[in-house]
Order: structure tokens, then sequence, then C-alpha cells
């Protein structure tokens, strides 16, 4: 696999990731992209790192964070060898700081993203949108 330096991050990240917004289906939305569960997102999470990848990707918004909580899973063991990428903005509440990029919420979303994943810290952490 062929790595690149990501910015000035420090990070050396492949040229191909894994996109984990089929994990979980747990609303029509999402369900209609797949409905991968822990079994077999361990069993791709095996083959990407196989193959070289070691960035995955996900977003708090991916069936109502289950993608990040199966990709927790999936990851067990595994914190040392991989990137993980997640996002925020888009509305996981009713409530007005529910959605967002105010302060605020994104610091609400990524604690939230950090239990889903099962782990203290998230590599690259974006905006998934903008207000």
């Amino acid at each position: 696999m062929e790595y690149r330096q990501l910015g000035a991050s420090g990070l050396q990240v492949p040229v191909l990731s894994f996109g984990t917004a089929t994990f979980g289906g747990s609303n029509e939305f999402f369900k209609a992209w797949g409905s991968t569960q822990v079994e077999e997102a361990t069993r791709l999470v095996n083959l990407c790192l196989d193959a070289g990848v070691n960035l995955f990707d996900t977003a708090d918004i991916y069936s109502d964070g289950l993608s990040e909580e199966i990709l927790g899973k999936a990851l067990a063991g595994l914190r040392d060898k991989v990137i993980i990428s997640s996002k925020a903005t888009f509305p996981m509440g009713k409530g007005p700081n529910d959605q967002g990029s105010s302060r605020f919420h994104l610091i609400k979303a990524c604690e939230d993203s950090l239990k889903r994943l099962n782990t203290d810290y998230i590599d690259i952490y974006h905006m998934h949108g903008f207000d």
C-alpha cells in the first residue's frame, strides 16, 4: 500500500481508506446502503489491514451512531494499528444544539463519538457539512 503525508498532521495515511456508512443500517436511509453487523465488519477490517489499508472513516450520523459502535467493536485490540476518521455536523437529536458547527455541538459530538468508538482519541475529526 502506498502511504502519503496528511498535510502538516504528521500522519502517514494510505491512499485508500475504508468507509463505514454501510455499518448498521438502523434506519431506512442507511439500510438502503447496507446493514453490516459486527461479525462481517470485523472480517472487512481484517481484509483491509491485510491489504495495508489502516484508515477507517465513519461519522456520528451513520445509522444514528451505530456505525461508530460497530467499528469500535470491529477494531477491538487494534487501536494502535489503525487511524480513525470521524465527522460531525448533522442533527443527532431534536434540540437546537444537537446539530451544526457550534463549539458546544462539536465538543459533545466528539465526546459521544469517542464513547461509541470505545476509544480515547480520534485521529482525524472533521466537519461533515456546514451551517
